[in-house]
């Protein structure tokens, strides 16, 4: 999709130290390795000052209403849970550009976040998607939809380079386990549309 990177972490105030960063990783995990969501994988590393992130999301769904969840940019903060606003600025035929703004948080650990992305269309198959402007110094992802034949795979895969330092280990477990929770939030809304279509039918 991308929705937007979910990782868009990138740089709450501008002073963002080390113990804050292990401060928000502990808290995150403890909450991640309760969640319902182990079949979603994802993978995060870091490749010099760039973050690279792949993710693997099942859901047994009709690839239309899929496709109408991930590119439900004007509704998106409405099941996305750290996002705050989320708008189409402009469209053009299969080109937008979206504007989000949220905020990440555990505990009483905090993290603002917005930014303006250009995204391109492929119907029903693709979302390109690049940061124009925002809390990081780029960005650029591309989600797929991929029918296996018993179920879709939402693929998404990109790299992104913050305006903070992410330490080596703990870093990119915390976006992993933020990226789980954002498409797990995501498929939660694909196949309660799902329930609704096969009630209305």
């Amino acid at each position: 999709m991308p929705v937007r990177n979910p990782l868009s972490l990138a740089r709450g105030p501008r002073r963002f130290n080390a113990a804050f960063v292990v401060l928000f990783a502990a808290s995150t995990l403890r909450v991640a390795s309760i969640g319902a969501h182990d079949d979603i994988a994802a993978t995060v590393r870091k490749d010099g000052d760039a973050v690279l992130v792949s993710v693997d999301c099942p859901v047994r769904a009709s690839r239309a209403i899929a496709w109408s969840v991930l590119t439900d940019y004007d509704h998106m903060a409405g099941f996305v849970t750290n996002l705050q606003v989320s708008e189409v600025r402009t469209r053009e035929g299969d080109t937008l550009l979206v504007y989000q703004s949220g905020r990440a948080q555990r505990g009483l650990i905090s993290v603002s976040f917005e930014n303006v992305r250009e995204i391109r269309l492929v119907p029903q198959r693709e979302i390109r998607s690049r940061m124009i402007s925002g809390t990081l110094k780029s960005s650029e992802f591309i989600t797929r939809i991929v029918d296996d034949g018993n179920e879709l795979h939402i693929l998404n895969n990109g790299r992104f380079v913050p305006n903070m330092w992410v330490p080596p280990l703990i870093g990119p477990a915390v976006i992993e386990a933020e990226t789980r929770k954002q498409f797990e939030e995501i498929r939660n809304e694909i196949l309660r549309r799902s329930a609704l279509a096969s009630r209305a039918s």
